[in-house]
């Protein structure tokens, strides 16, 4: 009778672990199986540096040839001071700013 009471006991703790342990395994499967799935994303706009969050267009009402006159404008004169500095390099050329509207000042 001890023996029967033995095996029954421990068998239904063996049920019990088993149960906890598939339990666990499943769980774990779906869990992967979500992280493996293919979740729709949102395109991202691409990023315009300095005009993020600007529409195209809109801006001090300039048109776009008058934009690009000034911007090369301004790419000559930086390129004629460092053409300069490299013909007579001294600290205060180094630092001395350019003549173009479109300086940085910091």
């Amino acid at each position: 009778m001890e023996l029967v009471l033995a095996v029954l006991v421990l068998g239904v703790a063996e049920v019990v672990v088993v149960s906890f342990a598939l339990r666990f395994m499943d769980r774990a499967e779906q869990r992967r199986a979500a992280a493996m799935t293919v979740k729709p994303f949102k395109a991202a706009q691409p990023s315009r540096f300095f005009a993020d969050g600007v529409a195209p267009g809109t801006g001090r009402g300039e048109p776009l040839d008058a934009l690009l006159l000034q911007l090369e404008h301004h790419v000559r004169l930086e390129q004629a001071a460092a053409e300069s500095f490299l013909h007579n390099p001294t600290v205060e050329s180094l630092h001395y700013p350019t003549a173009s509207p479109l300086r940085i000042t910091h």
